[in-house]
């Protein structure tokens, strides 16, 4: 009987394969119909809820106490701000047009500069001085601050001018500490050092020293490379947080025409400090290599056609162009051996050198040493002028050897390098110089990125 029923089933299901393969369409019809009839039922189910327009409705109302307890909003302070701008001194600054470049809109307070003493001295005039101004929201001054480094001691001077009432001000000068931190920065040659150092934001005297540390090495008016790159570790002095003025190189590396030169600055104790290749070897010579600093040579050691006597004739010195009263210094120790006034060379300084070296320094606008004077290298002797002999403002420069004139650039070469690292010093040493090629490898890094 189970088998007759297997049979009948299989047969049954065979019949309605074949009749939905026959007629796919009327089967579809068929299941669609009954899915309709269904939903009908449900929408007729559906359709016997309330219908919510028809329902009562009742309306709730709740007294709400005011946030502002009964004030008018509008009456309410609004929170105030401050407001804060720095510029530069300018010398034609008057108190109204210093005021108006820091946004300030404060005749009371241009009228308190304009009579107080410590602001007449210290801000106006003063080019260059960089004044920071906080103000209210509708610019009324609320303190005026100027710093400035005076001397070499360490130490800021900090002018205030503050506000002490309605239409009242103060002032006063305060002194404190400035402190010294260091920056990382290099650049790539294109045209020139001082180009260069500009485009990377670096300031002129980081880019000197950087010229005279490197000058026994390289010779910067003739020997650049489109190329050439350099990276340099330096001291900025902050006060308040503000940087006022660059410091001493720190360390630095300089790459011409393919070949590195690199630079630290060590102190062993007991000495002044000097500058060392990264393997400890001295940079310092007996002599520098230039009595200004970094400058354009317009007269070598040659012969030349006399700019007054114009006749042709040796030049026994260099010439160095320069502003009248940029500073000359003596290129290394020794004894002031003249002082004062000689023919041609105008106001010129001699100084006496050991193994009977003679080195001149003419047409000084000023002379600030005294014959019998010792001086050590670098030193100010005076300043560059224009006295006796001469068509314009330059230093003429000379070197003589047992009276002999010689080539400047001959003997500074030729002169001997200070002694190297001590034993004692050397581990010392070799800790900060590992310290510093990381850093310099930083600021390469610093160059490469701002270059790409």
């Amino acid at each position: 009987m189970i088998h007759g029923l297997t049979t009948a089933s299989t047969a049954l299901l065979d019949r309605l394969s074949h009749t939905i393969q026959k007629h796919p369409k009327r089967i579809t019809a068929a299941i669609a119909a009954i899915l309709l009839t269904g939903g009908g039922g449900a929408f007729a189910v559906a359709s016997f809820a309330p219908d919510p327009a028809e329902m009562p409705v009742r309306m709730v109302t709740l007294p709400v106490e005011s946030l502002a307890e009964n004030l008018v909003l509008g009456k309410l302070d609004a929170p105030g701000f401050s407001l804060y701008r720095s510029e530069q001194v300018r010398s034609s600054d008057t108190p109204e047009s210093l005021l108006q470049r820091l946004g300030v809109a404060d005749p009371a307070a241009a009228a308190f500069m304009r009579g107080d003493t410590p602001v007449r001295q210290n801000m106006l005039g003063r080019t260059g001085r960089v004044v920071s101004a906080e103000t209210t929201d509708d610019h009324r001054l609320v303190r005026l601050t100027a710093r400035w480094v005076p001397d070499d001691s360490g130490n800021f001077r900090r002018l205030i001018v503050e506000r002490a009432g309605n239409n009242k001000f103060t002032s006063r000068v305060e002194t404190a500490k400035l402190t010294a931190s260091s920056r990382l920065s290099g650049g790539v040659i294109n045209s020139s050092l001082f180009a260069a150092t500009d485009a990377s934001n670096i300031p002129d005297g980081v880019a000197v020293q950087m010229a005279e540390l490197f000058s026994g090495n390289i010779d910067f008016r003739r020997s650049l490379r489109k190329g050439d790159r350099f990276s340099v570790v330096y001291e900025t002095l902050e006060a308040d947080g503000e940087p006022l003025s660059s410091g001493r190189v720190l360390s630095a590396e300089f790459v011409n025409n393919g070949k590195t030169h690199q630079a630290i600055w060590f102190q062993e104790p007991g000495s002044k400090g000097s500058y060392y290749t990264l393997d400890g070897e001295s940079m310092r010579r007996a002599y520098l290599t230039s009595p200004v600093e970094f400058s354009r040579v317009t007269s070598g050691f040659k012969m030349r056609l006399h700019p007054i006597l114009k006749t042709w004739r040796a030049h026994l010195g260099t010439d160095f162009a320069a502003p009248t009263g940029t500073a000359v210094r003596t290129v290394g120790d020794g004894v002031i051996e003249f002082a004062g006034v000689q023919n041609g060379f105008g106001n010129v300084v001699f100084v006496k050198h050991r193994n009977q070296h003679v080195t001149v320094y003419a047409h000084l606008s000023r002379i600030d040493v005294r014959q019998g004077q010792s001086v050590e290298q670098g030193q100010t002797l005076g300043a560059v002028g224009s006295t006796g002999w001469a068509t314009g403002p330059h230093l003429h420069f000379e070197f003589r050897v047992n009276g002999v004139h010689q080539d400047p650039q001959t003997i500074v070469a030729a002169s001997d390098a200070a002694a190297p690292i001590s034993a004692a010093s050397r581990p010392a040493f070799q800790r900060l110089a590992s310290n510093m090629r990381v850093q310099l490898n930083a600021a390469a890094l610093i160059e490469q990125a701002s270059a790409e």
